[in-house]
């Protein structure tokens, strides 16, 4: 089996008596688009800069591409493709100055892909950078991240000030990186965006892992709904000793379900009910991941394979 492209082990970092991360341990195979995804604040960017090699950690380890981000810093660059959350560009010079700059850097000679995402993404090239929008200046980092095609990835909430077509263009754009059999550690609030292209995820509040895991598996976890239309007033009481139903609706002649258990047990008691309409819907990911974001009750995952 390859090594791990990431791989942290009981990493903290401490801000005094302020809360940042608390033994965060994560697996990223290769070839993976892995999400990182938790609400403002839960710790994402911390994790992120002590992969880069921005920040010390407190305790633990980490190893990025086999190497420590601190001690091979600037080999770990060279291989990498960082896009931070919050991008920060010489103001004074064009971005085509800033491209060619960090191309001449990374020894990047052959220009036909970064200008390809150029075309690509409409990115704005030839004003200075502070006359940009918060959208255009994100391009430019989309760029600067992929134009020398890096084994691997990591892009804190990437596409953030993109319309809504381009969004779908980066998320193509990560597809193809993944066919190439190169990695990507996507960081987000948005489970939108997440969802729809990764192979597995990792949910972090407030500083600490809560649950690793496919969307799929996430999806068979997550509660679905039925609803239930009758003629006549029903008694929903057998529906309600259900295990993993919760009856909702104080309409004798509509009800709704949530279910977090087997499905089949709860078509046996609608049946001798009787109902005239039935609409079940699929399993509402973002109600689970919300339930995670605030629930303090929840058991903590150990380990994000």
């Amino acid at each position: 089996m390859p090594s791990p492209v990431i791989e942290t082990h009981r990493l903290t970092r401490s801000f005094g008596a302020h809360r940042g991360i608390i033994d965060v341990d994560l697996q990223v195979e290769p070839g993976q688009i892995f999400g990182f995804l938790g609400p403002n604040g839960a710790g994402k960017s911390t994790t992120i800069r002590i992969l880069m090699g921005l920040y010390h950690a407190s305790s633990g380890t980490a190893q990025v591409l086999g190497l420590d981000p601190l001690r091979d810093a600037v080999e770990l660059h060279r291989r990498t493709g960082y896009l931070p959350g919050e991008l920060a560009l010489y103001p004074r010079v064009t971005g085509r100055e800033i491209l060619d700059r960090f191309g001449s850097a990374r020894g990047l000679r052959d220009t036909t892909y970064r200008d390809e995402l150029i075309e690509r993404f409409g990115a704005e090239v030839d004003r200075p950078t502070q006359t940009l929008s918060k959208g255009n200046k994100q391009k430019l980092g989309i760029v600067l991240a992929f134009m020398h095609r890096p084994e691997l990835l990591v892009l804190d909430e990437a596409t953030s000030g993109l319309d809504p077509l381009l969004q779908q263009e980066f998320i193509t754009l990560l597809r193809e990186t993944a066919s190439d059999g190169r990695t990507v550690f996507l960081s987000s609030h948005d489970l939108d965006e997440v969802q729809r292209v990764v192979h597995r995820l990792a949910i972090i509040r407030e500083g600490r892992i809560v649950v690793a895991d496919t969307v799929d598996g996430l999806r068979r976890h997550a509660p679905r709904t039925i609803e239930l239309t009758f003629d006549h007033d029903v008694d929903t009481t057998a529906l309600a000793r259900l295990d993993g139903v919760q009856v909702a609706g104080t309409d004798p002649r509509h009800v709704l379900l949530t279910i977090t258990g087997p499905v089949a047990p709860v078509l046996r008691a609608i049946a001798p009910l009787d109902p005239i309409d039935l609409l079940a819907r699929p399993a509402d990911l973002d109600e689970l991941f919300l339930d995670y974001y605030r629930s303090s009750d929840r058991p903590e995952a150990t380990r994000a394979h």
